[in-house]
């Protein structure tokens, strides 16, 4: 895996992604948990085809400000860019915006699994 690797995604906001309809705040904008679900999606899709069959990643961090509101019917960009990679772990850059500029930004980061390595340890403690 190289570090550069660039992500790019666009949503438009939905009455389901607004604080109100996540229980996140009582108004009907962008939420913060919708803006970080696009950040980890955009960033594992965008490394998804680096990886050897049978693996995955899983996110472990995610610091990030969200900067603005964006309103229902509104677009929103999403771009990461994978910065940093220490064997298994790895740093995305995420960015995220509307018309109006940056929404949002920070730093995500995830790690390189086996897949049924690992579903198989969240299932063992059942």
């Amino acid at each position: 895996m190289e570090v550069g690797i660039c992500g790019k995604q666009t949503i438009t906001v939905t009455e389901a992604m607004t604080a109100k309809a996540m229980g996140s705040g009582e108004l009907p904008v962008y939420a913060t948990p919708s803006m970080i679900a696009l950040m980890e999606n955009t960033a594992y899709t965008s490394v998804a085809g680096e990886l050897e069959e049978g693996q995955g990643t899983v996110g472990t961090l995610m610091n990030v400000k969200h900067l603005a509101a964006s309103p229902v019917g509104m677009e929103v960009i999403c771009e990461t860019k994978l910065i940093e990679v220490d064997r298994k772990r790895l740093v995305f850059e995420v960015k995220a915006f509307d018309k109006g500029g940056c929404i949002g930004e920070g730093i995500h980061e995830r790690f390189i699994i086996t897949n049924e390595k690992f579903l198989s340890k969240a299932q063992s403690k059942l």
